[in-house]
């Protein structure tokens, strides 16, 4: 007797809603989480709640039919064993709060939760290209640094100008003192 598999609605809801995740967000990441315990799956979870990034289980088969269906055929020998998946809109955010928490919690040893492969805006990218990415600084640090290094040579300017001024009001007060020196 043969197993054949039925495509319910709901498996099919499934692939399009990753299909959907997969070519809308701009960041992905997708880990192997094996022998992760539940204590450190719920601080992972809240890590990448705070951070904006959603993250869920998934089947290997439908995310392969998924990844099939949105173009990414690269990212099915990636899809073995347990998989779960990370996405935002931000493009490094899972991958900085996945890589973080493996080192936090010394879990690249143990082989415990590790990346298999990321996704950042429709490229398939590798787990040291993931990990290159989670080093970058994020957004708002990139723009708090710019920020700074457009407010500094304003603020030498501003400087340099106040000197100017101080040393003239200096120059004008030591000839009216001069001047009264003289007529006295």
């Amino acid at each position: 007797m043969a197993v054949t598999s039925k495509v319910t609605p709901q498996k099919e809801a499934v692939v399009k809603e990753l299909k959907e995740q997969l070519t809308t967000s701009k960041g992905v990441v997708i880990t192997s989480y094996r022998g992760l315990t539940v204590a450190n799956d719920t601080k992972l979870r809240r890590a990448l709640r705070e951070a904006g990034v959603h993250y869920h289980v998934v089947k290997n088969t439908m995310m392969r039919i998924a990844a099939k269906d949105a173009g990414l055929d690269e990212l099915a020998e990636h899809l073995e064993g347990t998989t779960a998946m990370a996405y935002s809109d931000d493009a490094v955010a899972p991958a900085k709060v996945i890589c973080d928490f493996i080192k936090k919690n010394k879990l690249d040893d143990a082989n415990i939760l590790s990346v298999k492969v990321g996704l950042v805006e429709g490229k398939v990218i590798d787990e040291k290209e993931v990990k290159a990415l989670a080093a970058l600084p994020s957004r708002e640090e990139l723009i708090a640094k710019l920020l700074g290094s457009m407010n500094a040579p304003i603020a030498n300017t501003v400087g340099v100008l106040s000197g100017v001024i101080r040393n003239a009001v200096y120059v004008l007060d030591a000839v009216r003192a001069k001047k009264e020196q003289e007529s006295a």
